[in-house]
């Protein structure tokens, strides 16, 4: 493939920058083409915004463009920028992602924030991290309470092999188990916790319909779904991990479906747990914080 064939009209910043602006602003919106353009730069040639603001006359070479032209089909094909450069930022480490596992959202960071700050005068001595994917809360946990000591859990060893890359990733020692949450015989080799965070598939299948393509496409279904005729199965089993794993003046920390927060609030009262509702960025009920009655 030689330049002609990729339509820009020439291999000039510039005219890159324009092309996916040209080709996109329909699709995304300019703001959010600027972010993907600045992400690219970064990933493929290490620049800046800076950097990048003040070479728009500059040219990239051949094998350059041509991962420029990947990188607009891809978009175009809506598949999440996180992987075509191969990793996103939360909480301040770089997590790598794949198909294998979801891309770590903003509403997940607010609730690890959240968790951080809240427990910065009494740092957890043990966490539990029920349904870890990327590994990115057990990693972002661990860089906030040095001295705590981390199990993260999933159910799929692909998963389980990108979070033990972005703990190494991250200087960070976890203790990761492959199990299924959902198995009546599943059992934890550590009694106590003192902190136990989840985000658990929680998506009905009623609401794929609702949901982007982009998410459908890239995302795991593993990790999104669950059945319509039991939608708390996850809340289910980690309730009952809790009653027997969360230490007296332990914390439990859930990220929920929003319109199911009632039912899952009720659930924990149900096992033994006072919870409290939290409303996210967006206005939207995202998670729960609870304690032993």
């Amino acid at each position: 493939m030689n330049t002609r064939d990729l339509r820009f009209r020439s291999n000039r910043v510039s005219d890159i920058i324009g092309l996916f602006h040209e080709e996109l602003d329909g699709m995304y919106g300019s703001d959010e083409v600027r972010m993907f353009v600045d992400m690219l730069f970064e990933a493929f040639l290490g620049w800046d915004k800076v950097r990048l603001l003040t070479s728009k006359e500059h040219t990239v070479d051949q094998s350059d463009l041509l991962r420029f032209h990947w990188a607009l089909e891809d978009l175009k094909r809506q598949r999440p920028i996180q992987h075509i450069i191969g990793h996103t930022d939360f909480c301040g480490c770089r997590i790598k992602v794949s198909p294998d596992v979801l891309i770590p959202r903003p509403e997940t960071e607010e609730i690890v924030n959240w968790t951080i700050c809240h427990l910065a005068h009494h740092p957890p001595l043990a966490i539990l991290d029920l349904c870890t994917g990327s590994g990115c809360i057990a990693i972002a946990l661990k860089k906030a309470f040095l001295g705590a000591e981390v199990t993260a859990l999933d159910v799929s060893s692909a998963a389980l092999e990108m979070a033990r890359q972005n703990a190494r990733g991250n200087g960070t020692t976890i203790n990761f188990i492959q199990a299924n949450l959902l198995d009546p015989a599943f059992r934890l080799p550590s009694p106590t916790f003192h902190l136990i965070v989840s985000n658990p598939p929680y998506v009905m299948e009623s609401e794929r319909a609702q949901m982007q393509r982009n998410v459908l496409d890239y995302d795991p279904s593993l990790a999104l779904f669950v059945p319509d005729d039991d939608p708390l199965c996850f809340y289910q089993a980690i309730a009952l991990t809790a009653q027997k794993s969360l230490s007296d003046d332990g914390l439990l920390i859930l990220e929920i479906n929003e319109s199911l927060a009632g039912e899952t609030c009720n659930l924990l009262h149900k096992h033994g747990f006072s919870p409290t509702l939290h409303i996210d960025f967006r206005g939207k009920s995202r998670f729960i914080s609870a304690k032993r009655n």
